[in-house]
C-alpha cells in the first residue's frame, strides 16, 4: 500500500512494498526518516530540496515525490545509462531509465531505481525486502 506524506507544495511517496530498507533515507536524512516513530516520515524536518536530494539517493525506488504541479517525479526525462551494481551482502541495485519486463513480456515497472533480490529470500521478488539481513545462508550466496 502506497504512503503519501505532505509538506506544502511537495507530497513524499512511499512504496513499502518495493523498500529495500538500505537505511540510506534515515542515515541521510534523521530529521525525517525515522522508523523508530510512527509516522516515521515527517516532512517538516526538511526543506523541500533536501527532501528531493535525498528521495533521488533511494536505490529501491520505494521513495518519490509529487510536487504542487502534481508531476510526479520517479525517473528523470533524460535518458540515462544503465547500470546494475551487485552489493557485498544485499540486492542488485540497478540504476538508469529502466523498464522492468516479467516472465510473460508485460511491463512491472518503468523508473530509475530498482534493488533487486539475489538472495531468494524476499517475500516481495522481485523486488529486495530486506530479508537478506535475517538470512544467516546470504552469506554463502556471493
Amino acid at each position: 500500500m502506497t504512503k503519501k506524506y505532505p509538506k506544502e507544495d511537495i507530497v513524499v511517496v512511499w512504496q513499502p512494498h518495493i523498500c529495500s530498507h538500505s537505511t540510506k533515507c534515515f542515515n541521510g536524512l534523521p530529521e525525517v526518516f525515522d522508523p523508530r516513530v510512527s509516522p516515521w516520515i515527517t516532512t517538516e524536518g526538511a526543506s523541500k530540496e533536501e527532501l528531493i536530494k535525498q528521495i533521488k539517493k533511494c536505490p529501491s525506488g520505494a521513495l518519490s515525490y509529487i510536487t504542487s504541479e502534481n508531476k510526479t517525479e520517479q525517473m528523470s526525462t533524460e535518458s540515462t545509462n544503465a547500470q546494475i551494481k551487485i552489493t557485498s551482502t544485499g540486492p542488485y541495485l540497478v540504476t538508469g531509465t529502466i523498464e522492468l519486463i516479467d516472465d510473460k513480456g508485460m511491463l512491472v515497472e518503468k523508473k530509475e531505481n530498482f534493488a533487486l533480490c539475489r538472495c531468494g529470500h524476499s517475500k516481495n521478488k522481485p523486488f529486495c525486502d530486506g530479508q537478506h539481513r535475517q538470512e544467516t545462508s546470504w552469506l554463502e550466496i556471493k
